[in-house]
Formats: structure tokens, C-alpha cells, sequence
């Protein structure tokens, strides 16, 4: 349970930092519902996803968050949160995932 929870601590540090960083280049876009997050993937044809929230507390997910502040830490290139794998491991990763 501590795992899960230090884990979801991380994920909401790692959202609220690129949350904040995203809100200083631009406001918030009006075309992200309420309860998702836009997401940029792709290795090097980013692609933009939404997600709901509730990933954030999923451990395959928080690895990608992971991979996503190794790589860029706070600082995302498209603005927002750019993760860096490939389309068919996001799907992948995201396709067992329950929307709560």
C-alpha cells in the first residue's frame, strides 16, 4: 500500500508541475474535458491524446510519467505532457486501464 501511494504522490507532483508549466506558456485549452488530460506521444511525430484523470493513480501509467521526467523533467517541448514512447506502447499500456 505505501508503493501505491508514494506512487500516486509522484504522479500527482508530476501533473501539477506540468500542469504549472503548461499554464505559464499558455492558458489552459478549452477543448480538454473536464476530467482528461491532453497528452503528446510519439517518438518523433508527437500525437495528442486525452486521458482521464484517473490514470494518474494506475502503476503502468505512472511508469510513463516516469519515463516522461527522466527525459524531459518539467520542462515539455509541445507545451504540455509529452511522453516519450511509441503510439502502439501507449496504447498498449493505456488499453488495460479501467476509466473510473
Amino acid at each position: 500500500m505505501g508503493v501505491r501511494l508514494r506512487g500516486a504522490i509522484l504522479a500527482k507532483q508530476i501533473f501539477c508541475k506540468s500542469v504549472s508549466a503548461t499554464n505559464k506558456r499558455a492558458s489552459v485549452s478549452a477543448d480538454v474535458p473536464k476530467g482528461f488530460l491532453a497528452v503528446y506521444v510519439g517518438e518523433s511525430q508527437k500525437k495528442r491524446f486525452m486521458v482521464p484523470v484517473s490514470y494518474l493513480d494506475q502503476p503502468s501509467f505512472q511508469a510513463l510519467l516516469s519515463k516522461a521526467e527522466e527525459e524531459f523533467g518539467f520542462d515539455h517541448p509541445m507545451g504540455g505532457l509529452t511522453i516519450p514512447c511509441r503510439e502502439d506502447t501507449f496504447f498498449h499500456v493505456t488499453s488495460g486501464l479501467h476509466k473510473s
